[in-house]
């Protein structure tokens, strides 16, 4: 005999068929062996995470006893108590306190108009009739398959003359053909009354794709705002592409050539500072403030992540 049960996850409610009147398997409680197995996989995978970057904060608030004690190397506890000369270092001017506005500036803007023309593109490829979609869907198609190259992209950006400007790390990203099938298929999900009484109504598409759609698609939104902030913020070939001047560089271009190429931070990249903290501190602190950014906004858009990340994933 095949019964009938309710299973809630979140707000909805999945119905699902077992036989015998049973519990499917993935719905059973686990058993204790099995918690323990799921407790230290999760522990692992935490720590693997969590250690790194304690490494990195702690040696970043490290003085120069504490890192001749580790043999020169990275730390996980700032003996000595807690040193912020690093950050008043790097953060008193000069070229990370520069990169740092520049990112979120580029960031900001980049992902506004991403989303703006990715929501309007979208939107005009999800109506079922609407005129020139279907070529220009494959041509989206296509960009997810094909890359044009590294060369002719440059070429681009010499010829439009964006060449050492902002803009060259914006407009040749500006929409990711990804992120438009995503939310083409989000959009097309929406209720298709709503656009038939708004057409009967009178109202035109600006306005239901404004007043209508994007209210219903905060999760999406969300979502893709999200993939667009991070890419935005931790380009770097782009910039080392296209940006000669130095007081133009972008945070990732900085974290790349200070931390990772080693590069020796001198006084005039800290604001002419002229008693600089050790190299290694300097270092972990410019990669803390590289990453605390992307941290802090993924929490308050966590809840539309876990809704957004779904799309396309159940149909009903």
């Amino acid at each position: 005999m095949t019964t009938l049960e309710n299973a809630t996850i979140g707000d909805d409610t999945v119905r699902t068929f077992t036989k015998d009147g049973r519990r499917p398997p993935w719905m059973e409680k686990p058993g204790p062996v099995t918690q323990a197995l799921k407790f230290i996989v999760l522990g692992f995978a935490v720590a693997v995470v969590v250690i790194p970057f304690w490494s990195v904060i702690a040696t970043s608030l490290a003085d120069q006893e504490t890192i001749n004690d580790a043999g020169g190397g990275m730390v996980m506890w700032p003996g000595g108590g807690v040193n912020l000369d690093s950050y008043t270092a790097v953060l008193s001017g000069g070229v990370v306190t520069r990169a740092v506005v520049v990112s979120v500036g580029i960031t900001v803007v980049g992902t506004l108009l991403s989303l703006a023309a990715t929501a309007g593109l979208a939107y005009w490829l999800s109506r079922p009739r609407a005129w020139g979609a279907k070529p220009v869907l494959m041509l989206v198609l296509g960009a997810v398959l094909f890359s044009p190259g590294l060369i002719p992209s440059y070429l681009v950006v010499k010829e439009f003359h964006l060449l050492d400007s902002w803009w060259s790390l914006v407009l040749p990203v500006l929409v990711n053909a990804f992120n438009v099938i995503v939310m083409r298929a989000f959009f097309q999900e929406l209720p298709k009354e709503l656009f038939e009484s708004a057409a009967i109504d009178g109202v035109g598409a600006g306005t239901i794709l404004l007043r209508i759609v994007l209210p219903l698609s905060k999760a999406v939104l969300a979502v893709i705002g999200l993939f667009y902030a991070v890419a935005y913020w931790n380009a770097f070939f782009n910039a080392l592409l296209y940006i000669q001047s130095s007081d133009k560089w972008p945070m990732a271009l900085v974290l790349r050539t200070y931390v990772v190429n080693q590069t020796t931070i001198g006084g005039d990249q800290v604001g002419g500072a002229e008693a600089l903290p050790p190299q290694l501190p300097l270092q972990m602190a410019i990669l803390v403030i590289a990453i605390v950014p992307i941290l802090l906004v993924y929490p308050f858009l966590q809840r539309h992540f876990a809704k957004g990340v779904m799309i396309g994933a159940v149909k009903g």
